[in-house]
């Protein structure tokens, strides 16, 4: 159910229902108890994260994806949003593309605001601004309008006082569309793979993001590097990941991301790591990750926080107790 009305609407969000407006208030009904928070109660961060890479098959989706969906699951707010006009992340976790019900091209180009476009999702506190596939023609009809970098910082202003955490998940390119969510970002994180390849386009990367902090988001700072689809047996990954944490230094997170079947599985069965292989040695570094994230922002613990309820059930039991033994394979 979602009912919208001028600078408010009524919806349903995991059992309970959600009064989201303008003004500096959130109702939310559990139960028969209502309980009204203002924004300066929340105290939420709003940390705003672009996940990007212009090379792709890096583990960009895969990386949005179960990241939001561990940083929800330990208690935090997070909106993920879908740059990407494939809509893997929209996918990923489990909505419908094209369901008629409005996505970030209806913000980008037709300048809805984005509580029109943002829908809940299957996990406890993780909310979706979707794409579609008219985000493919995005990038051209964005070229005349006018501050057309802005587009998504702009659009965020009002809403990202509601978050914790909000994910970027962008294209693998670098055009308009990367260039708008790095302009609206606090940092971006690099997912790398251990390949060659990998870095020879670091240079590229690294000269854009340099060019948005020089002309259009001063603040903008890499935020971590991720590497992504290791295997411990291949002395290539060595090499790389070597080479890569010569030139980062400690923005390379301690956590590595191996190659995993089940990883490589969740996507086509709509689901985050954790709700397809909650045990999985997947699962367990997506989590790890979760936890360096909140780290290096300075998120508080809000496990179980004032009472949310939705929690519980295997999700939850995989953010709590992440197996020791993943039973998981990897690809040679």
């Amino acid at each position: 159910m979602s009912i919208h009305h001028a600078g408010w609407r009524i919806f349903r969000r995991h059992g309970e229902l959600v009064i989201d407006c303008e003004w500096p208030l959130l109702l939310i009904v559990v139960g028969l108890r209502p309980l009204i928070r203002s924004k300066t109660e929340m105290q939420p961060t709003g940390s705003t994260f672009a996940i990007v890479n212009q090379k792709g098959g890096v583990g960009k989706t895969t990386t949005a994806v179960n990241l939001s969906a561990a940083l929800a699951l330990l208690g935090h707010r997070i909106l993920l949003i879908d740059l990407d006009p494939q809509g893997n992340s929209t996918s990923g976790v489990g909505a419908s593309k094209g369901a008629g019900l409005g996505s970030m091209y209806d913000v980008l180009i037709g300048a809805d605001p984005m509580f029109h476009v943002i829908r809940p999702s299957p996990v406890p506190r993780l909310d979706l601004a979707p794409s579609d596939v008219r985000l493919a023609g995005a990038e051209v009809e964005l070229v005349p309008a006018i501050a057309r970098e802005n587009k998504l910082k702009k659009a965020l202003k009002r809403i990202r006082d509601m978050y914790d955490v909000l994910v970027i998940d962008c294209p693998p390119s670098l055009g308009l569309l990367t260039v708008n969510a790095l302009t609206a970002a606090d940092g971006c994180l690099i997912p790398m793979q251990c390949e060659y390849y990998a870095l020879e386009g670091l240079s590229a990367l690294m000269t854009s993001i340099e060019l948005i902090r020089r002309h259009l988001n001063p603040g903008l700072r890499i935020s971590g590097v991720l590497l992504t689809m290791v295997d411990p047996r291949l002395k290539l990954c060595e090499q790389v990941a070597e080479e890569v944490k010569r030139h980062f230094g400690h923005q390379v997170f301690e956590t590595a991301i191996p190659r995993s079947v089940r990883l490589a599985e969740a996507p086509s069965h709509g689901q985050p790591i954790f709700a397809y292989a909650a045990d999985s040695r997947g699962a367990e570094a997506y989590l790890s990750l979760a936890h360096e994230v909140i780290g290096r922002i300075g998120l508080e613990p809000r496990w179980m926080e004032r009472g949310l309820v939705g929690v519980a059930g295997p999700l939850a039991t995989a953010a709590a107790t992440p197996s020791e033994d993943g039973g998981d394979q990897t690809d040679g």
